[in-house]
């Protein structure tokens, strides 16, 4: 596929630049990838479209205050964006300034801090301190904001920049998706019946990186850390045997989750390229379990993972244990459209952006929200009332 079947046009004013003054006030597009069809509803009803014994899992990632700013010694400005941390006082970071350093080079941070650039990592720069990190950014760094937001930090950024779950502190973006949860909502799911799980998947600077080769086969997909418990395998083997289904929140899940899977079944999910099926994966790998479809089957074979992934998901794509997903809405010919395009078709989702667009929606990370269902999940299960009992 060309990345250019995945551009639309989406006006300036609909980059939503600042968070809404309650979370959960947000509005919900709810996509049905059986027949295309949308629905415009509030993010608050969102637990009315999720039945008793589904299983919503939430990445539990936390944004770190990954942004610093630093002069060389020679005078120059640098700005820092850390990247992840691969010990407690050493960092991969992007560097920006009007000259890279050097290996050996010395940074100084805003409040003093001493930092020494001692090697490149592809396009990272490895960055030593004599301190931990997490210390340095407390003090001195801050929110990473996305681009596209076109402003700087401020400080109610702090807390809703983050999700109200956030425990595990690594991304340099958050998982927007997570971003509409409150405890209403979070209520209203409980009350519904309706079980919750935690994955971690450590969202990197790669998240805003457009595609940048016509060809989506010939893009490389960015690595994020992950990781999938022994807890999150036995609550999404329960939801199968009960015959709920599985709903990611957000794509940092969806991604997690697969990559767990195929990592389950023998294929690496660090080496995953686009346009891969199950079929050519076990050709081109030694994948120890013959490959089914059959995602309560695929279900008993999963285990517990933790690593780098660069799964790519896009049209054509194997689901193996998702059947619905709550996403934001996202920038054009990005990484993530793809994903989204790959649950409901590439047709109904741009379909579904231009309505959005039609109807003003907020757009990108402090945006609206999507209800998405796959093809292959009857919508009318979806659709249970809400017991007297239970609301």
């Amino acid at each position: 596929m060309n990345r250019r079947d995945f551009y639309f046009d989406l006006p300036d004013a609909l980059i939503a630049r600042y968070p809404l003054a309650e979370r959960s006030a947000s509005r919900l597009l709810c996509l049905s990838g059986s027949d295309g069809n949308v629905v415009h509803r509030q993010f608050r009803e969102l637990p009315e479209l999720i039945a008793p014994g589904d299983l919503l899992v939430f990445n539990q990632s936390r944004v770190m205050p990954a942004r610093l700013f630093a002069q060389k010694i020679s005078g120059g400005q640098v700005e820092i964006l850390i990247e992840r941390l691969p010990s407690a006082t050493t960092a991969l970071a992007h560097l920006r300034a009007s000259k890279s350093p050097k290996p050996g080079s010395e940074l100084i941070l805003s409040d003093g801090t001493l930092l020494r650039m001692t090697a490149r990592a592809d396009a990272l720069f490895v960055l030593e301190a004599d301190e931990p990190w997490a210390g340095i950014m407390a003090r001195a760094g801050e929110m990473p904001l996305p681009p596209y937001f076109q402003r700087e930090a401020e400080a109610s950024d702090n807390e809703r920049y983050q999700t109200v779950y956030a425990r595990d502190e690594g991304s340099v973006a958050a998982p927007t998706a997570g971003l509409h949860f409150d405890a209403g909502v979070l209520a209203g799911l409980k009350a519904r019946g309706i079980e919750t799980a935690f994955v971690t998947l450590h969202v990197g600077a790669g998240t805003f990186q457009p595609v940048r080769s016509d060809q989506l086969e010939d893009h490389i997909m960015h690595a994020e850390w992950l990781t999938v418990s022994a807890e999150v395998i036995a609550a999404v083997q329960a939801a199968r045997a009960r015959g709920g289904r599985v709903i990611a929140v957000g794509t940092t899940s969806v991604r997690a989750l697969e990559s767990m899977a195929w990592a389950s079944r023998g294929i690496d999910p660090e080496q995953w390229r686009v346009g891969q099926s199950q079929q050519s994966a076990t050709q081109s790998q030694s994948a120890s379990a013959q490959l089914t479809t059959d995602k309560t089957t695929i279900a008993q074979q999963l285990k517990s993972f933790a690593g780098d992934t660069r799964l790519f998901i896009t049209p054509g794509y194997d689901w193996q244990v998702i059947d619905a997903m709550v996403t934001n809405f996202h920038l054009p010919e990005s990484t993530l459209l793809m994903l989204v395009s790959a649950m409901a078709g590439r047709e109904a989702v741009l379909s579904a952006y231009a309505e959005a667009i039609a109807q003003n929606y907020r757009f990108f990370s402090y945006g609206d929200a999507m209800w998405v269902t796959g093809p292959d999940w009857h919508e009318q299960k979806a659709e249970l009332p809400i017991t007297r009992e239970n609301s």
